[in-house]
């Protein structure tokens, strides 16, 4: 058995607002487990800025700085909201958006839109109440005013490019009108521990890919070990509808599922709950404006369609999927539960993150025309560190903090997001706002980077154990999932994507 090993100093308690789950409080302490990420030892530099822009709506300005760094990413500006200095997810570079109400409103009441700063909210439509917008930014907090972030999303970059500047300007603390913004703060500030957060949008449509060719190759070579990766996996972005009607957000708890499973000796199946329920570490992209019935995206078009990512776990019952997958795919093994996390990080957020798509290796066929262009080559890849860590109901009974069980990076992705967008519509297929597409189990090389438990017991022959003793082959009944993710680069503020998390109840 191989003992994984934990980072305590990656952990530590938030007062982070808790999302609704049927197992209420975490037995340490009722607090929230955030993961923070060691910052950086070496010392900042500049980033370099474009020249500015004026705030016009026009195709110039959309063309200016549809992909740029800019001031809103400056690593030493500063938020007059305290929590959002120090060891944050969410410094004033990130400002994600999701969906929250108030506890004290009670489940009745709809949700609105909210960005995250430190361990407040900003609630947008108040914002917009107050005036606090102008032009592309006043219009899309209009849109804010709203219990899903669909409406944003469907109204296209430039708007949400300068919302983003817009809010950067009324929350960072050396604003000419500091003093102004910062009595605001009671009025359109919320802190995360009186929110509840909700599911970010309707998401109407779900595609989940299978973009990792180092989890393609592990899983193959445990079936196929004469020939893991089968013939189209690196001429197509493989992909299969999921269910939309089963994600659910971070806390909720998971109920393990039932299904038909086929042990090797037996000569029938049978009926009953999993025994080999998994995780799936993965990251979601949420569609921003769509394309039309019968209309093609061109690659270097993809990403204006393209709002921003979230953690994903896409929970799967591996006995149930292996008995039912032929020659169809996933069907009951994967449609019971999909988590996403409440935060979607913005790709105007993730700019100075942006990296070059993975290189072939020599003697892999180079993608086709349509998926393949010069920009998507020097820049397609985005450079996260996803992570996952367990916690059995023993752990926490303890009070031992969940433990580091992998991590790996988006950035080792086969095909890029652009890539799986274009593909995804290049049949004529119409992805509307609020669409969910994810990337698949993302792992790496190495041991340490598988992102599913079938990989890292390598199918329960390679069981882990826990600080307690424990051990395990897959989840079992009360463990407790979380995901983090993190974006850091020399010369630009980390950022991070909150968590996703989840509980496995009995069947």
């Amino acid at each position: 058995m191989r003992r994984c090993c934990w980072r305590s100093d990656r952990l530590r308690p938030s007062t982070s607002a808790r999302t609704r789950s049927a197992g209420g409080n975490t037995a340490w302490g009722g607090q929230s487990w955030s993961w923070r990420a060691a910052r950086r030892s070496s010392p900042l530099v500049p980033v370099p800025l474009p020249s500015r822009s004026a705030t016009s709506s026009s195709s110039d300005f959309f063309c200016r700085r549809i992909h740029c760094v800019d001031e809103t990413h400056e690593p030493s500006r500063a938020s007059w909201v305290e929590s959002a200095q120090g060891a944050t997810d969410f410094p004033i570079q990130n400002l994600p958006f999701g969906v929250f109400r108030r506890k004290e409103d009670g489940d009745e009441t709809p949700g609105t839109v909210g960005i995250a700063i430190g361990r407040q909210i900003l609630d947008v439509a108040a914002g917009h109440d107050e005036g606090r917008f102008e032009g592309l930014a006043d219009r899309a907090a209009g849109a804010c005013a709203a219990p899903s972030l669909n409406r944003l999303m469907a109204l296209g970059r430039p708007h949400w490019i300068e919302l983003r500047r817009q809010v950067s300007a009324l929350l960072t603390a050396d604003s000419p009108a500091y003093r102004a913004n910062r009595r605001l703060g009671d009025r359109i500030l919320v802190p995360m521990t009186e929110a509840e957060l909700l599911l970010p949008a309707v998401i109407d449509d779900y595609t989940d890919f299978y973009a990792s060719v180092h989890h393609a190759t592990n899983v193959g070579s445990m079936f196929r070990p004469d020939n893991p990766l089968l013939p189209n996996y690196k001429w197509v972005p493989i992909g299969y509808h999921g269910r939309a009607s089963s994600i659910v957000p971070s806390g909720s708890a998971v109920r393990r599922p039932r299904g038909q499973v086929k042990d090797a000796p037996a000569e029938a199946p049978g009926f009953g709950p999993s025994r080999s329920l998994d995780y799936e570490m993965e990251l979601g992209c949420f569609v921003g404006p769509g394309n039309s019935l019968g209309e093609a995206v061109p690659l270097d078009q993809a990403e204006d369609h393209l709002f921003g990512l979230c953690l994903v776990n896409d929970w799967s019952a591996r006995d149930v999927q292996s008995w039912e997958y032929q020659p169809l795919g996933p069907f009951l093994a994967k449609s019971f539960a999909t988590t996403v996390s409440p935060w979607v990080v913005t790709f105007e957020a993730l700019e100075p993150f942006r990296t070059a798509a993975l290189a072939r290796p020599p003697g892999d066929p180079a993608p086709l025309p349509y998926l393949s262009s010069e920009r998507n080559a020097a820049r397609g890849g985005v450079d996260v560190t996803v992570e996952v860590y367990l916690a059995s109901a023993q752990m926490r009974l303890q009070g031992i903090p969940p433990q580091l069980l992998s991590r790996s990076r988006a950035a080792d992705l086969y095909w890029t997001l652009a890539q799986m967008f274009t593909h995804h519509a290049s049949n004529g297929c119409n992805l509307r706002p609020g669409d969910l597409f994810a990337t698949g189990t993302i792992s790496g090389m190495g041991k340490e980077a598988r992102g599913c438990m079938l990989e890292l017991t390598w199918r329960g022959a390679e069981p882990i154990v826990l600080p307690t003793g424990e051990s395990r082959k897959f989840l079992e009944d009360g463990d407790e999932v979380i995901m983090a993710g993190l974006c850091e680069r020399g010369g630009a503020a980390p950022i991070g994507f909150g968590e996703c998390r989840g509980v496995v109840l009995s069947a």
